[in-house]
């Protein structure tokens, strides 16, 4: 596991807030040269510390409506191996991930609206080789998204 020091963490922070931040402008915030971010930056890069960076697009902006969660139950685990390729295939599902509880995988899609949520449901997802039920929870407004929290050792 990588070593994230107090001044890996000073960096994450005021790099997670604005990823188009210039190094001039963190290296003064942080009291040390732009040669020091920039190899601490990279540095965590290669770790794998910091795992991308980008823009954000707005889903409604492109006609995606609608957000949902879908509770994919799997005729048994071990086959999430085969399905997560599948899901893959389906450019609307952003996440997927294996899951302990009631569902095998917990997937978040973005449809333009309910028909087409229901197009998926029928025509794709439950279709894939293996997925014995689902159950699909629709997001009627995100109140809370943020990154993860960088906090010092001591907290």
């Amino acid at each position: 596991m990588e070593k994230v020091d107090k001044l890996d963490r000073q960096i994450l922070e005021i790099i997670s807030q604005n990823a188009r931040i210039p190094f001039r402008d963190v290296a003064e915030q942080c009291d040390v040269s732009r040669a020091a971010i920039h190899q601490r930056v990279q540095r965590m890069l290669e770790n794998e510390v910091i795992t991308g960076s980008g823009y954000h697009v707005n889903p409604k902006v492109l006609g995606f409506a609608t957000s949902a969660y879908i509770g994919v139950k799997l005729e048994k685990g071990s086959m999430y191996k085969n399905a997560v390729p599948e899901f893959e295939k389906i450019p609307e599902v952003t996440e997927c991930h294996f899951t302990t509880g009631p569902y095998t995988l917990l997937i978040k899609l973005y449809a333009r609206d309910n028909e087409h949520l229901m197009e998926l449901l029928n025509n794709r997802i439950q279709e894939i080789p293996g997925v014995v039920a689902t159950e699909t929870m629709i997001s009627l407004s995100q109140s809370l998204k943020r990154k993860v929290p960088i906090l010092n050792k001591e907290q």
